[in-house]
């Protein structure tokens, strides 16, 4: 890494050769890694801080074709009071909605400190225009979004045309910047203080085949100025992957060790159960260190996970699981 960071995209064959300079991955030792951080077990008074953690770093989802205004209203319902019967259960980070719904999102979420997230750049395939990609982004941010989940051109990326995915990103972080404006920052869950909205970058790590290609793919997207790193969007098999993460989790520590600039993780997709949540916080504690254990830095993208959550909250707390139709289905 010899190549100042501000000089790394200032043609395709300089980004190229730093992306390509960068350490392999040991997919052996990674896998194993992953594998044995996966069975650390927790004691139960930590497990019932785990789990009221992990609630605080859901971000809350739904992205389907088939969602309504009162969908993501009863779903923002939800993400400030998990829990109807239980005040003591956290509200969630995030609740995550295509562009169009957030208007409804940030009305409904007002006051309450739940940020209002929106993916854009054409989620989930991400080929459109740029014109296109940063429309959408604007749009977003101008209704309220605090946050905008990007998708990277994969197919730009496999083919090696590096440099078109760095400019989409930056292009994307301005949009986020100049759409954020007064009129974020007097809407309550929307952007902040008039700073714009935070940028998530999606790698869709399910599409990218090795590991990497997700080491280059986590570095590109930081370089370009994403302020959190994401697996995917949970609409390509394989989603999360504790091995992925782990590779995502060592570029973002060794990118605030290189630059002094730190960047948060989000696996999303295929995390459905308590068991699986603990297993992704160990992981970030062992990997990027404590620090990251925050949901400014880390985030669980999830739908169903929230309910699993709160069962074995219950459980630990009552002794017996709650019936099925107990919480509200996402």
């Amino acid at each position: 890494m010899t190549t100042p960071l501000a000089e790394v995209a200032s043609s395709p064959s300089t980004l190229r050769a730093f992306l390509h300079g960068l350490p392999g991955v040991d997919r052996v030792g990674a896998d194993a890694r992953a594998a044995m951080l996966g069975t650390r077990s927790i004691k139960t008074t930590a497990k019932k801080q785990a789990i009221d953690m992990a609630i605080r770093m859901v971000d809350l989802t739904t992205l389907e074709g088939a969602d309504t205004p009162g969908k993501v209203r009863a779903m923002c319902a939800k993400a400030v009071r998990p829990d109807p019967g239980d005040s003591s259960v956290p509200p969630v980070a995030a609740v995550c909605v295509y562009p169009d719904l957030v208007a409804t999102a940030v009305e409904a979420l007002a006051g309450s400190g739940v940020k209002v997230a929106s993916v854009a750049t054409s989620f989930p395939s991400g080929r459109s225009s740029l014109e296109v990609k940063v429309a959408e982004t604007s749009l977003a941010v101008a209704a309220g979004a605090a946050e905008i989940d990007m998708v990277i051109d994969r197919g730009a990326f496999l083919a090696g045309d590096y440099l078109k995915v760095y400019e989409e990103i930056v292009a994307t972080k301005e949009a986020c910047g100049r759409a954020g404006g007064a009129q974020g920052g007097r809407r309550a869950g929307g952007a902040q203080g008039g700073q714009g909205a935070h940028l998530k970058v999606i790698l869709e790590t399910g599409e990218l085949a090795t590991y990497d290609n997700v080491r280059r793919a986590s570095w590109l997207a930081m370089i370009a100025g994403a302020d959190f790193i994401k697996t995917s969007t949970g609409k390509v098999s394989p989603a999360a992957t504790l091995p992925v993460t782990l590779v995502m989790l060592e570029a973002v520590r060794d990118f605030l060790a290189a630059t002094g600039r730190k960047v948060g993780v989000k696996p999303a997709g295929g995390i459905r159960t308590t068991k699986d949540a603990i297993k992704y916080l160990v992981l970030v504690n062992e990997t990027a260190g404590p620090d990251w254990l925050d949901p400014d830095w880390f985030r669980l993208g999830a739908s169903s996970l929230l309910n699993d959550l709160l069962m074995q909250r219950q459980k630990m707390a009552t002794g017996r699981y709650a019936g099925p139709d107990y919480f509200t289905l996402d």
